[in-house]
């Protein structure tokens, strides 16, 4: 009989990263895949981006509506809870024999908590990370320690899983799993997709993309969008901010600054393909998310990482860190419009949901049995 194991996504970004491990469990012989679905997905806020799930030919065995409409700190703890409570009817309905879930986000919390106390094992990747400008850090760390099988994206991240008392033989470096999109998908031409986006094909491009500093207090989008104003000659492509306290008010400003501007366009979602072909083809890409430290070296474009949202994370030779200041941004994109290289590839080699499926295909049992690993 096959194992059910149930992998969960809230965003457009982290369901990309998934997408290829999601298609391998669901065409395996060993595995059944089970999706739930919640978070920005649901939203039409956020561009109902479950359809495009629909659209891939994966079925979405549950959705669980969690979102409030606020994104204040305490709209956010309620958002949790209204998880939580989701998450467990979801989870006493399908029975999962193993959680999958990626990352550090809050709706990845209430997954695990729930699963936690549901005694449903945990498979975490991208553990070890660190970020210290979000409270996404803590959640990562925290999901660590409440999950039993371990996939990180670099040696130094793996050491750190054990370090914080995993045992090394249930910790694996895999690699990211987002550059396996980067050799797997067929990317867009140029013109073609600049015609898609409705951009000016004789103009550069760049792609910016601020989430919001949940650990600080200020909000750094406006200095972003000033040094951005003086480009006027470029395509100026946005994706907005994710669900965090404070995302609705970047994308506000956000929206403003476009209605502005003529050469800014503002989307919802670009979707794996639009999204990482306007990688490849943009001059820099901008802001402070961590597809510009991770994906993007690979593309060979380089970053310019604003503020502290990233910081802790290993940063390729590529990517150019500034403050959040305008006069500080714009001299980091103006040096890094003129980098050439090399583009540190310190991710892994691409291969990574074949290494996953091979470790899921090696744990005789999912259980919840561990012990604390000592040094």
């Amino acid at each position: 009989m096959k194992r059910k194991i149930c992998v969960v996504t809230g965003t457009r970004a982290e369901y990309g990263l998934l997408f290829n491990l999601m298609r391998a469990i669901q065409q395996s012989a060993e595995f059944e895949l089970q999706l739930v679905v919640t978070g920005m997905h649901l939203s039409s806020e956020f561009g109902l981006t479950y359809k495009q799930i629909e659209a891939d030919g994966f079925a979405i065995d549950e959705k669980v509506e969690m979102l409030l409409s606020s994104d204040s700190a305490t709209g956010i703890a309620k958002s949790i809870g209204l998880a939580t409570i989701g998450f467990s009817d979801a989870f006493e309905r399908l029975q999962p024999d193993l959680l999958l879930i990626l990352g550090d986000r809050f709706e990845m919390l209430a997954a695990a908590q729930t699963a936690l106390v549901m005694q449903i094992p945990i498979a975490h990747l991208h553990g070890g990370e660190c970020t210290f400008g979000a409270y996404d850090d803590a959640i990562r760390h925290s999901i660590t320690k409440m999950a039993t099988w371990h996939f990180t994206s670099t040696a130094s991240h793996r050491k750190r899983v054990i370090q914080l008392g995993e045992s090394p033989k249930r910790v694996w470096n895999v690699g990211a799993v987002g550059i396996e999109n980067i050799l797997k998908l067929p990317l867009l031409t140029r013109d073609k997709l600049f015609t898609n986006l409705k951009l000016n094909i004789d103009q550069p491009m760049f792609l910016i993309t601020y989430h919001p500093e949940t650990n600080l207090q200020t909000n750094g989008v406006y200095s972003l969008l000033k040094a951005l104003s003086n480009y006027t000659n470029v395509n100026l492509v946005f994706t907005k901010a994710n669900a965090d306290n404070g995302g609705r008010e970047i994308n506000k400003a956000i929206e403003k600054f476009v209605s502005q501007h003529e050469n800014a366009r503002v989307f919802d979602s670009l979707g794996q393909q639009r999204y990482l072909s306007a990688v490849k083809y943009a001059n820099v890409v901008i802001g402070n998310s961590s597809s510009g430290l991770i994906e993007v070296p690979y593309l060979h474009t380089p970053t310019v990482n604003c503020g502290d949202r990233q910081a802790g994370r290993e940063k390729p030779s590529s990517v150019f860190d500034c403050r959040l200041e305008a006069t500080e941004i714009e001299k980091a994109i103006e040096a890094a419009l003129l980098y050439t290289g090399p583009y540190d590839q310190i991710f892994g080699d691409g291969h990574v949901v074949e290494r996953i499926m091979n470790h899921l295909r090696e744990i005789s049992s999912f259980t919840l049995q561990k012990e604390f690993y000592d040094l």
